[in-house]
């Protein structure tokens, strides 16, 4: 029996489908690889390659979606417009634009480094967080998006407290003025501030806050000195290193700020290292091998820094003022427990963020009765 025809070789002029889609298919591999080792190779040929801010962003792009990186897309432009030191929307405005060399070296450079899972913030110097463009560095934590969460909530209490329009309040006012602060100041400490995220974004919604915020690390605080003054910040945040509440001595530093009759704060937050032994292990490579330990890891079960926190936090909290405590994912329980032993916070809750986690601890002191007579 004859076997049926092949249409291919009945009709040689007539195209394959099949072989079309291979063919076009080799082609954007070839071209691909062609981009990939003219940009990637530190001798490419400009003459050969004419490289746009369109098409170093596709190929930016398609080059970080490879490597696995987050967000392939808003790195390409964050790296590009970090090396044209143009706004991301620029970028879509010259979308023709040639790039010169020595930008290209500058982005060649720094696109191996995201594709090796660095940090995309530690290589622009900067990022954003609660809508402010704040300065960063391999010194300090990235500030997280779940964050946020503790910053608002600790703007809502500051703007809230009912004791603020009271007969004892407007007497607090009164002796706040004589002690150099506006009428309604309120006092913030921010514990392990880091590159200064929250207190720099208190700062920036509450005018009314004065806040000194703490740090282990002299670099960190360098980098938070920096967004201060980037801020116009520094008549309102001081910055102070030591371990936790070390560096604050109510004697000095506290009642510079706060009235005698009302020591301390009236507002805590702190954001810890909550990482345990087994999470830190099992860290993303960007975060274990970019990011500083000390601001990461806190003991076995990622809970030392909290006990040291609590311990002390009803020392330096004025009457029916509270404590705000970033924490992890399923460290509710634990951290409940801790403030709860202290007897001091009558009321404690625990907030879930967007994802359901555990994220925020908040333990409000209980009220002094001269404050409700």
């Amino acid at each position: 029996m004859k076997p049926p025809s092949d249409p291919q070789k009945t009709n040689p002029n007539k195209p394959c489908p099949e072989r079309s889609r291979m063919g076009q298919f080799q082609i954007q591999r070839l071209s691909k690889l062609f981009l990939a080792f003219t940009f990637l190779c530190p001798g490419y040929n400009l003459a050969m390659q004419t490289w746009t801010i369109q098409k170093l962003l596709n190929w930016v792009t398609e080059y970080l979606t490879g490597k696995g990186i987050d967000s392939p897309r808003l790195s390409a432009e964050l790296l590009l417009s970090h090396v044209l030191a143009l706004k991301r929307i620029d970028l879509y405005t010259q979308f023709d634009k040639p790039v010169a060399k020595q930008q290209l070296d500058i982005l060649h450079d720094l696109v191996k480094r995201a594709g090796e899972q660095e940090p995309i913030p530690y290589l622009v110097g900067k990022t954003e967080f609660y809508s402010l463009e704040l300065n960063v560095t391999p010194d300090c934590m990235i500030p997280r998006p779940e964050t946020e969460l503790l910053v608002e909530r600790a703007i809502e209490f500051l703007r809230n407290r009912p004791d603020r329009n009271s007969t004892m309040g407007n007497t607090l006012q009164k002796e706040s003025i004589s002690n150099g602060a506006r009428p309604g100041t309120q006092f913030v400490c921010d514990l392990c501030t880091g590159c200064g995220c929250i207190a720099v974004a208190i700062a920036k919604n509450y005018p009314d806050a004065r806040i000194i915020a703490t740090d282990i690390c002299d670099a960190a605080l360098a980098v938070a000195a920096g967004n201060v003054e980037k801020h116009q910040l520094k008549d309102r945040i001081t910055l102070l290193c030591g371990d936790l509440f070390d560096p604050i001595v109510p004697q000095l530093d506290v009642d510079k700020l706060v009235p005698d009759s009302a020591r301390g704060f009236d507002l805590i937050v702190c954001n810890p290292p909550y990482v345990s032994t087994a999470e830190y292990e099992n860290l993303d490579k960007n975060v274990k091998d970019y990011e500083p330990k000390v601001a990461l890891f806190a003991g076995v079960d990622g809970l030392d820094i909290y006990r040291r926190v609590i311990e002390k936090a009803d020392q330096f909290l004025k009457p029916d003022a509270a404590l705000m405590l970033e924490i992890g994912y399923a460290q509710g329980p634990a951290v409940r427990e801790l403030l709860e032993q202290t007897g001091a916070f009558p009321e404690i809750k625990i907030e879930k963020d967007l994802h359901n986690n555990d994220r925020i601890a908040i333990a409000k002191k209980q009220k002094r009765l001269d404050m409700e007579r």
